[in-house]
């Protein structure tokens, strides 16, 4: 989803970072071998999570949706020299195709894969974190939240994908429509949760910074 004209959009695009080549090929392969690519984080996204995990300088960071590992390399991007990453996924065919990425990147050895499902794997990691990153099935988010939110650090960032889910956010809610529901009442937790301060990003699908008070 764009919310700036086309030509504007590209302006923002070729005046930011440009992406890596390691992320290009990823790219590349992700579009020709795997399902929905359109999933992947996409290059100015990337930077953008790139820049907040810089300014963060995790320690430990924790995401929810691997997919191919494209957001996972970006955000690793800004891990302190002894910091690690925990990224969650339910798909277990993918597991070879992101350490294989993975492991061409710097960070290799600062990723730690988990698979399956993660409102089962969170309880299990005896760890606080620093920067989560919530990009995972829409109707779990505010059960990820709520399993999340006493693993963050005070002061700690949880950044939220696709928080305007293609627009339907501010469309007439279809009664079936499960997805744009579960987004609609994540969005009302995270503004009106106290433990946070929330500013939602008009940027690609919409990208939700909350930070822990």
């Amino acid at each position: 989803m764009y919310f700036l004209p086309e030509t504007l959009d590209n302006y923002v695009v070729s005046h930011s970072e440009q992406e890596p080549e390691l992320l290009q090929q990823l790219t590349r392969e992700t579009y020709q071998k795997i399902l929905q690519p359109i999933m992947l984080s996409g290059p100015y996204q990337g930077r953008v999570l790139s820049m907040i995990s810089k300014l963060v300088n995790p320690k430990c960071i924790l995401e929810l949706g691997t997919f191919t590992g494209y957001a996972t390399l970006c955000l690793a991007e800004g891990l302190q020299n002894d910091g690690i990453i925990h990224t969650i996924d339910i798909n277990e065919e993918l597991h070879d195709f992101q350490r294989k990425y993975f492991d061409k990147s710097n960070y290799g050895h600062q990723i730690i894969q988990h698979t399956g499902n993660a409102l089962d794997i969170i309880p299990e990691l005896d760890l606080t974190f620093d920067l989560i990153f919530i990009d995972a099935d829409k109707p779990n988010y505010s059960n990820y939240f709520h399993a999340v939110i006493d693993k963050l650090n005070q002061g700690g960032i949880i950044l939220s994908d696709n928080v305007l889910w293609h627009g339907k956010v501010i469309e007439p809610l279809q009664e079936k429509d499960i997805s744009t529901k579960a987004v609609l009442d994540y969005n009302t937790l995270l503004k009106e949760d106290k433990r946070i301060e929330t500013v939602v990003l008009p940027i690609r699908d919409g990208l939700t910074i909350s930070r822990k008070r």
